[in-house]
């Protein structure tokens, strides 16, 4: 017991040391392997709104069925799956508890996870601040023996602190207005999303993202897959995700599907840069604002004094100050000046 709570400790001390996405990665679930053992973990960021997947990290033998593990979860019905888990008042569950062991009721295990050797699953969706930032997923070979109850509320106990931890690296790279004019691009997938074509824009702006184990960035692949699902079963608008590029910038991928003969009817995404001022609610969230810090934020991002602020929010002077104060603590700055070069673009002269 001594043993396991050193090892949760060494873990949320991790998790909140500042390190960046890689750290996260290699240390983090270097860490969770000591406290919950298991023989794959897969990491995930997510677009907290669209809840669409803009990074991933799976060990090996997992790499090998991204695509497949995509269309699961993006274009079947099955037990567990992230999204649900990021929208539900219980974001981790094993595939054991699930089924009550019935592992081949999930279509995941039935067609990915058995062939691969492996067994039971224990995912989590990494909600902070109410969010969600990522998804983890680990994996364990295929045994009558699953993740335990101890072990699941183990990583419910945890799964908020390396949330935290994926979402404080979003303010790792630089000023969100510090690139040069960027153009869109397009990519063309086929429907097992191989790349049929891209143009020399998208290849620039795709190159901008952190580079994976896949030809393009799982983002790509992950507003694609989602497509094909609203395709099966037609509900809400277009596939979307917003990413964050290494140097700062945010850019913005949406799928559609072209029109014609079905030989050519074909996938495309767009990747378009994303205005500095249209990733301020991505960002404010980022650094742990509540939602009337927010609105107190943004008003003053839109240049409005105090006696405005105060009037449109129904709340006093005082208490305004107050929600700023807070906002110029969390975003580590100490003025309104200070704030507007922090998210939007260097304050006039």
């Amino acid at each position: 017991m001594a043993r396991s709570g050193r090892a949760e400790q060494d873990l949320l001390r991790l998790c909140h040391c500042g390190m960046d996405r890689e750290g996260v990665r290699r240390e983090v679930l270097r860490a969770l392997r000591r406290l919950i053992p298991n023989d794959a973990a897969f990491l995930a960021t997510a677009d907290p709104e669209t809840l669409l997947f803009t990074g991933a990290w799976p060990d090996e033998p997992l790499g090998t069925v991204t695509q497949l593990f995509l269309d699961n979860e993006f274009g079947r019905d099955d037990v567990n799956k992230f999204a649900t888990l990021a929208t539900t008042a219980r974001p981790v569950a094993s595939l054991d508890s699930t089924t009550r062991r019935d592992r081949p009721a999930s279509e995941r295990y039935r067609e990915i996870m058995r062939p691969l050797g492996l067994g039971d699953e224990l995912r989590a969706a990494l909600i902070a601040g109410g969010q969600c930032w990522g998804y983890l997923c680990l994996h364990r070979e295929d045994h009558e023996l699953g993740f335990t109850a101890t072990e699941a509320a183990t990583l419910a106990r945890v799964s908020p602190h390396i949330a935290q931890a994926l979402r404080n690296t979003m303010l790792l790279s630089g000023s969100p207005a510090a690139a040069p004019a960027l153009r869109p691009g397009v990519v063309l997938l086929a429907d097992d999303l191989s790349t049929i074509a891209m143009t020399p824009e998208a290849e620039h702006l795709l190159s901008m993202l952190e580079p994976g184990h896949l030809p393009l960035p799982v983002a790509v692949y992950s507003v694609a897959a989602a497509l094909r699902g609203l395709e099966r079963h037609p509900a809400g608008p277009l596939p979307s995700t917003r990413v964050r590029t290494r140097a700062g910038p945010w850019l913005n991928l949406h799928a559609s599907r072209l029109a014609g003969p079905p030989d050519a009817a074909h996938i495309t995404v767009v990747a378009e840069p994303v205005e500095p001022r249209a990733a301020v609610p991505l960002m404010l969230s980022a650094h742990g604002l509540t939602a009337r810090e927010a609105e107190v934020a943004t008003l003053v991002l839109r240049g409005n004094p105090t006696r405005t602020i105060s009037a449109t929010l129904h709340i006093s002077a005082h208490t305004v100050q107050d929600h700023l104060k807070a906002v110029f603590d969390k975003t580590g700055v100490r003025s309104r000046r200070d704030l507007v070069a922090l998210l939007l673009s260097p304050p006039p002269p």
